[in-house]
């Protein structure tokens, strides 16, 4: 491979500013919503729609997105995502009411379904073998990142400026975005494929029911059962389809298979710990927010440094062996966390398990990511790339209402957090056993 084979050049940058921008917006929001909720008179149901109707859009239109790149062309799908993420970021910003901030975010929720498949599917076309392998190293550090980085700028914002500021941001980056795009990314293949515009149907109402359930539904067991059986409907759909929205043969690796599930359980743990613990060090050790938010740089700057290692680690271990230490690494700070509990003060029962869960948080991410598209077609790179941000969201929304309802009767902050980070660890060590079970000859 010559010199000018082995440089990433402007594509991965343009890839991961973008994925990171999505990432780092819906983070914002958990340090912003008391300022939100004060600037136009929100309500607590309303204020919690300002996070779900963004979650119901994005996580309802993420499979149709990755497969509508694969069809359509990656490019002009990108393209698409980001004019739409970029206004609905100026709208989110300049909102006078809570129905115009709930209708804003849920149009940047559609944005970002077609951004965050395209993006990986696109860093997928760009590269080839190990250069993919580095590239998507840094692609799933940067999912991390933008998370734990969100709370810190979040907090920043909310204290020293206006919330509106953390989404007007948004609209020159996706503009600057948008001009590399057109001069940098070539245009991609479409595929000979035609949309499953049934499967797309179903999917959408399936998932939009399940998180609907999840998240705030009034009557919540019987939205899910709802769910559960569209997708049902949607499987079988999958199943006869001559082009699928979701090929079932993404299922049938078992790499990929347990990847997923891995992923499922990681992010419910991970959602969890950061929209948790800067609401328990607020209301146990009486933290202002942005000193919650800078309270989380024990867990980012680790995880930043060592997520940087993975691209080398690979040429001494395989992907599936830095997967397992960071997932056992990962453990072990939640369990660390969980047996000294939260009254044992900030640097015990937060600053050191925060450390251990950066490392491993640093060390797992970019591998789920490699191990969810790992010996997938180029026709099917859109689907499966989807079908890693589903998981992603859905295992977010449904890790952090699960700890949500089971601690929701307990009136001491100090049990309820104890009680969610055993949660948290009985999610990491279900991940831990999917990913070793990829390795499992």
């Amino acid at each position: 491979m010559n010199e000018k084979q082995q440089r990433f050049g402007i594509i991965l940058p343009i890839i991961l500013i973008s994925y990171f921008m999505i990432l780092l917006d819906n983070s914002i929001v958990f340090t912003s919503t008391v300022k939100i909720a004060a600037d136009l008179n929100l309500s607590t149901q309303a204020l919690s729609w300002v996070t779900n109707a963004y979650a119901l859009t994005f996580g309802g239109l993420l499979m149709l997105g990755g497969r509508a790149g694969d069809v359509f062309g990656r490019r002009k799908v990108f393209l698409i995502g980001l004019m739409i993420f970029s206004i609905g970021s100026l709208l989110v910003g300049l909102a006078t009411s809570g129905t115009m901030i709930i209708g804003m975010r849920a149009l940047q929720g559609i944005g970002s379904a077609i951004l965050a498949p395209t993006t990986l599917a696109l860093l997928m076309d760009s590269y080839k073998e190990n250069m993919r392998t580095r590239a998507i190293v840094y692609y799933g550090a940067t999912g991390g990142l933008g998370a734990s980085f969100g709370l810190v700028i979040g907090g920043l914002i909310a204290s020293y400026t206006t919330w509106r500021l953390g989404f007007l941001l948004n609209v020159p980056i996706g503009i600057i975005m948008i001009l590399l795009t057109l001069k940098f990314i070539p245009e991609s293949n479409q595929s000979s494929g035609k949309l499953d515009w049934l499967g797309a149907i179903l999917s959408v109402i399936g998932i939009i029911l399940l998180v609907y359930g999840i998240n705030g539904a009034g009557y919540p067991v019987l939205t899910v059962i709802l769910a559960l059986v569209v997708l049902a409907a949607f499987i079988w759909q999958e199943h006869r389809a001559s082009d699928p929205l979701m090929p079932l043969k993404l299922f049938k690796d078992r790499e990929r298979s347990s990847a997923y599930i891995a992923r499922f359980f990681f992010l419910g743990a991970m959602i969890s710990y950061f929209f948790l613990t800067p609401q328990a060090m607020q209301n146990v050790y009486h933290f202002t927010p942005l000193m919650a938010a800078l309270g989380f740089l024990p867990e980012t700057v680790p995880q930043f440094i060592f997520a940087t290692l993975v691209s080398r680690l690979n040429n001494r271990f395989t992907n599936n062996q830095i997967l397992i230490a960071g997932e056992l690494i990962t453990l072990v700070g939640l369990l660390f966390g969980a047996i000294v509990g939260i009254r044992a003060g900030y640097v015990t029962a937060i600053a050191i398990p925060m450390v251990i869960i950066g490392i491993g948080q640093g060390f797992s991410l970019s591998p789920l990511t490699v191990a969810g598209v790992a010996n997938t077609d180029a026709d099917i790179a859109g689907s499966a790339s989807g079908v890693v941000n589903m998981v992603h969201q859905i295992g977010s929304s449904v890790g952090l209402s699960v700890i949500t309802l089971m601690t929701a009767s307990i009136a001491s902050p100090v049990i309820a957090y104890n009680h969610a980070l055993m949660i948290m660890t009985g999610l990491m060590l279900i991940s831990v056993l999917a990913a070793i079970n990829i390795a499992r000859k």
